[in-house]
């Protein structure tokens, strides 16, 4: 099967991971993959796989917006037209290009899937959560015309259907993480960093991620000097929340492309905190769970629904500094409390998020909508 998929490569974000993921898993299965992304040669990291690449231009791209050029509509249906796929999948990259796709597939008679990533709160708590409540209402009638819309949790489903797209056509596929990469294993980022524990925040440093809740509650909590808490991240408000922060066991590490190197420091980790306003399903709490890491996040997205039932503590998105304050002093002071929450968070991970059931279940996926697109296209045409 050829599977063309249409998503992003740069700048760095869940959304590129996802993409990269997926696409390699598919590649390792004997599938044609075909990368369709608005990135030039010069901006795209360096990779070694073995999908073929078609860039779309663009006027601007973020890594929360793409804003395509007025000939990309044209290229991308000229380019399908060519390649005749199997199937279209489309990780969407809250682009004007996300509202034509549909008609173009269509036309061309090409089965359409679409990942939906936006974070939300189902709880609409605050500013952020409301305006990303939005971006789903925004979405939802443009989503109801492609053939199966992919949510990662019970949760987004849920929302997209209150909001108009039939329930037959969005399917819950959750993150996935690879558990054999992604383990428990050695590291010398406590030596390296000479942290007696090392506490660790992974992701973007924007205003929904609510990393100054964490640096607040880190303080609160008085750790000592040798206890360190590193931020693996970077994003628009990374200087000033470094100004802010000088603490001395505060490490600011910045974006770390080395995959290896951020295992080695998920691997180090004494406890792993995700402090959002609003989340799809974190990629990075997975692969920390998946590591063996004592796991507490805020119950943002599908993110409590993961950490529920024991496999790690579950925050409410109000008063975090606080609730941190009492768990990162709890997370010191009983070492088997976070040995217990990590052997909870791999369970976890292996029973319902790994890479390989989460392409099984795409890959039975493609086959219905290759077979209900096929037989809808020959039956028009018949006619």
């Amino acid at each position: 099967m050829h599977i063309a998929w249409l998503g992003k490569k740069s700048p760095f974000c869940g959304n590129v991971t996802y993409g990269r993921e997926i696409t390699n898993a598919l590649l390792d299965r004997g599938y044609r993959v075909t990368f369709l992304h608005f990135a030039q040669a010069e901006d795209t990291p360096e990779d070694h796989t073995a999908y073929e690449e078609v860039s779309l231009p663009f006027i601007f791209k973020s890594q929360i917006l793409t804003i395509p050029s007025w000939r990309s509509g044209r290229l991308l249906f000229e380019t399908l037209r060519k390649l005749k796929p199997d199937v279209v999948h489309a990780s969407l990259i809250l682009s004007p290009l996300d509202f034509k796709l549909p008609e173009i597939c269509q036309e061309l008679g090409i089965p359409l899937v679409a990942t939906f990533h936006p974070a939300f709160d189902r709880k609409r708590r605050n500013l952020t959560s409301s305006t990303q409540h939005l971006t789903y209402q925004l979405y939802a009638s443009c989503l109801a015309h492609y053939d199966r819309v992919i949510v990662f949790s019970q949760l987004q489903q849920d929302l997209l259907v209150k909001l108009g797209v039939p329930s037959s056509q969005v399917a819950v596929i959750p993150n996935g993480v690879d558990a054999a990469k992604y383990s428990p294993g050695p590291s010398r980022i406590k030596a390296e960093l000479k942290a007696r524990q090392l506490y660790l925040y992974q992701g973007r440093l924007a205003i929904e991620k609510n990393v100054e809740s964490l640096l607040k509650g880190w303080r609160l909590a008085k750790m000592g000097s040798e206890d360190k808490l590193v931020i693996v991240g970077s994003g628009p408000i990374q200087a000033s929340l470094r100004a802010f922060y000088p603490d001395s066991n505060i490490i600011w590490l910045g974006f770390v492309a080395n995959e290896a190197r951020r295992i080695e420091i998920l691997r180090g980790a004494d406890g792993f905190i995700l402090p959002s306003l609003v989340e799809g399903l974190s990629l990075s709490l997975l692969e920390a769970m998946a590591c063996g890491v004592a796991c507490a996040a805020t119950d943002a997205g599908a993110d409590g629904e993961v950490l529920g039932q024991g496999a790690g503590i579950i925050l409410d998105t109000q008063h975090v500094s606080t609730r941190l304050q009492t768990i990162l002093t709890l997370f010191r002071d009983q070492p088997e409390l976070r040995l217990l929450l990590g052997q909870k968070a791999r369970e976890r991970v292996l029973a319902r998020y790994t890479l390989s059931k989460n392409i099984t279940q795409l890959e039975k996926l493609y086959d219905q909508v290759v077979t209900l697109v096929g037989s809808h296209y020959y039956i028009g045409r018949g006619a």
